[in-house]
């Protein structure tokens, strides 16, 4: 490794190019004589041998030496266009290709001094220097190869990317029929989460270091439904025995008839498997059905340590048993965790986990018409996108417009970025490089005091920050009498940030807030012409969509778009300040900074959420965006269970169909490659389908959540109209618009 850190990565005609294979008498020679740098610990004593009058004889001879074992051939100008001394080759060492087709070079030592010092020495040397060299080339290697396959492929891939539409349309209608089975089997999943992580807790709380996990788990479960069991016949019967017992059980009169792992009992009397535990051979152990017990006579040689019985399991002989209601037996053989604090953190945390469990049941229950409600509006929803696959078009133009104007601004401000002023950073020289670049903290965010200061540089004070290069060129100067050799300079950065860029960055975010919110509104109005249209398949809402928009509500689409890019602006400007207190080294204010980003952010989801319910109450009621922001607010305090639970089941399905079009599409075109495509491995084109995939399923689910969240406006909405005639309402919705006409009529009545 230590090959690329001593040795100076240049470009040359080819591996072979040294002295000789170089025309020397057709190019200009040049050498190098070492000198060590100015502020070296060895450049005075250097210059001091070198300065020499000649008299001595002593420093004429190490003048001679420096001169002729110094003095280094460099190769010419014309075949390695750097200094003399970035182009001196190293004695004994040849180069040789990484690889076939490689444009990287790896050294080996010459044949004389692998003569000198051993074959098996040579290889081992030559192993060690070009491992860096080697693995960056083989990286490079299999990069390419990857990058072949896949266009190879590309023919594979065309085909995929039709497809991965289709698959999101077999997913909507899909959709349409399992929106509630995969709802509620999401709610029955998360309740048996809490069910099962109370249980684990509880059982780990327990575990004796001994038992194996699902054994305890198993122990526990059936002491748990054992003592369910008695406490219920107790209950109808009104008897009630004794479960007491001292120490290995033998006075034990209870009514326990399992083993600790849920094996049944079977009676004393009528056992066969040990034929001298019976009644009459223990007439005072309380022998009775088959019940656990512990009996054993004075003379027995066996006698066991706790309860017992005989099993009436064939795989089984007998197995001991826990007196009813015990569930956590104590553990003689100390326990699986060792401290009782943690066992009692976890065995109370189990209770919590269950607690939550209860409440999630209960709010399951009390929400259980709002989560119907969702399921509708989901299966509308789907319905929609189903019947006007063509709105799936929408975005897919937004992201080409986006990825345009994108790309046309970046030309434009890479200008604007790239015009360093010459005295944005010192020109002068510095000593140190702690003085031109700074000093860093070496305290943990939580301390303070004296030694957890850091000094910004010269160079680095501020954002963007320069960079520090040492100068083969020094400056002398006199400092308390002092001389100090001044090496370090600074270089600018390449970019820098001013007004200009801060003005066609505003631009740039309230163009991509205006294309967003766009499509948002058309989507919206859109999904108002279908949800009020009697003849859904016929209306030809897209159309219709876009040329309302763009002759009445273009102003509200820019104006609330212009409230988002501000917002996102002023966040940006609050990184471009935390950036300048990171150069100062001020960590208070770095921290002070990312809060009020965090904040900030916070904001714009509100706002972004508002104006996404503003666009639709535009798409519902024809108003501007303050007015339809009033009203889309009020409907959403109104009716927030109804807007909190589309928004949590939204996200469950969204993550649904995020997985199932991913992974439809990936599977899709592995199956394309391996049917067109035998000989090409298919890791790199199916990196891409799922890629792919997931770009189409965001297209999809970003429409499809848009048309949900217009679904259930136009349902408040007509709902409030308190309408007689509701025939064109979707039939997922219409129940409960006829539900809520009984209750009024009744409440009239």
């Amino acid at each position: 490794q230590e090959a690329t850190k001593y040795f100076n990565m240049v470009c040359l005609p080819d591996c072979n190019t040294h002295f000789g294979s170089v025309d020397k008498t057709s190019s200009a020679a040049r050498s190098y004589t070492y000198t060590p740098a100015n502020d070296s610990v060895l450049h005075d004593e250097w210059e001091l041998l070198l300065g020499g009058d000649g008299t001595n004889p002593l420093l004429s001879a190490i003048k001679a030496t420096i001169a002729d074992q110094f003095t280094f051939e460099a190769l010419p100008l014309s075949v390695c266009p750097y200094p003399a001394e970035l182009c001196v080759p190293m004695p004994g060492i040849e180069f040789s290709d990484v690889g076939a087709g490689s444009d990287r070079c790896s050294f080996m030592l010459s044949e004389e001094v692998s003569g000198a010092i051993g074959s098996q020495a040579a290889s081992a040397l030559q192993g060690l220097g070009g491992t860096s060299i080697a693995d960056a080339a083989s990286s490079s290697s299999s990069f390419g190869q990857w990058v072949g396959d896949f266009q190879e492929c590309i023919d594979s891939f065309i085909v995929t990317a039709v497809l991965s539409f289709v698959v999101g349309i077999v997913f909507m209608v899909l959709l349409r029929f399992f929106t509630g089975v995969c709802v509620w089997l999401a709610i029955f999943c998360t309740m048996l989460f809490f069910i099962l992580g109370g249980a684990m807790s509880f059982v780990r709380s327990g575990q004796c270091a001994d038992a194996g996990f699902l054994e305890s788990g198993q122990q526990n479960a059936v002491a748990i439904v054992v003592t369910a069991q008695v406490a219920a016949s107790n209950a109808v019967t009104g008897e009630e025995r004794s479960e007491a017992m001292t120490g290995d059980g033998t006075d034990y009169r209870g009514v326990q008839s399992y083993t600790r792992d849920g094996r049944r009992c079977a009676a004393w009397d009528e056992q066969t498997k040990v034929a001298r535990y019976k009644s009459a051979g223990y007439p005072d152990k309380g022998l009775e059905l088959n019940y656990c017990r512990n009996p054993y006579n004075d003379s027995d040689m066996n006698k066991a340590a706790t309860i017992w019985c005989i099993t009436a399991d064939a795989e089984s002989v007998w197995g001991e048993c826990l007196p009813v209601g015990v569930i956590q037996p104590e553990c003689n053989g100390g326990y699986a965790v060792k401290s009782k604090t943690a066992r009692d953190v976890l065995f109370y945390l189990s209770f919590v986990i269950w607690g939550l469990g209860l409440i999630w049941v209960i709010f399951i229950c009390c929400m259980a018409g709002r989560i119907k409600l969702a399921i509708a509006l989901n299966e509308v929803a789907a319905q929609f996108l189903a019947t006007n696959p063509q709105t799936l078009l929408l975005p897919i133009l937004q992201a080409v417009v986006g990825i345009v104007w994108t790309l046309l601004w970046m030309l434009a401000a890479s200008f604007l970025l790239s015009q360093v002023p010459d005295s944005y950073t010192p020109t002068g020289y510095f000593a140190t490089y702690a003085e031109a670049w700074g000093t860093v903290n070496p305290c943990a965010i939580w301390e303070t005091g004296d030694h957890c200061v850091a000094t910004p540089g010269k160079c680095t004070d501020k954002w963007p920050t320069g960079s520090v290069w040492k100068d083969d060129t020094c400056i002398e100067e006199i400092l308390d009498g002092i001389s100090v050799m001044k090496c370090w300079r600074c270089a600018p950065p390449r970019y820098i940030f001013d007004v200009r860029f801060a003005i066609s960055f505003f631009v740039f975010l309230w163009n991509n807030a205006f294309i967003i919110a766009l499509g948002q509104i058309i989507v919206a109005f859109a999904v108002c012409i279908w949800f009020f249209a009697r003849e859904k398949a016929k209306t030809p809402v897209l159309l219709c969509s876009v040329k309302t928009i763009f002759r009445y509500h273009l102003g509200s689409v820019a104006f609330g778009s212009s409230i988002v890019a501000l917002m996102q602006f002023i966040r940006y400007v609050m990184k471009y300040l935390e950036k300048q207190a990171q150069a100062q080294k001020n960590r208070f204010m770095t921290i002070v900074l990312e809060q009020v980003q965090c904040c900030l952010r916070c904001f714009e989801e509100c706002i972004e959420f508002l104006n996404k319910n503003a666009y639709i109450q535009i798409a519902l009621m024809g108003k501007n965006l303050c007015v339809s922001a009033t009203k889309a607010f009020a409907l959403i305090m109104n009716n927030a269970l109804r807007f909190g639970t589309v928004a949590i089941l939204g996200a469950i399905i969204h993550n649904i169909g995020f997985v199932c079009i991913t992974a439809g599409t990936a599977l899709v075109g592995y199956f394309l490659v391996r049917a067109m495509h035998e000989e090409v491995s298919p890791v790199m084109p199916v990196l891409v389908f799922v890629f792919m995939g997931y770009l189409v399923s965001r297209v999809f689910m970003t429409v499809f959540g848009l048309a949900v969240d217009t679904s259930l406006q136009c349902f408040l909405k007509t709902e409030a109209a308190k309408l007689q005639d509701t025939d064109f309402v979707p039939p997922s919705l219409k129940t409960f618009l006829d539900t809520h006409a009984s209750k009024r009529k009744s409440e009239t009545e």
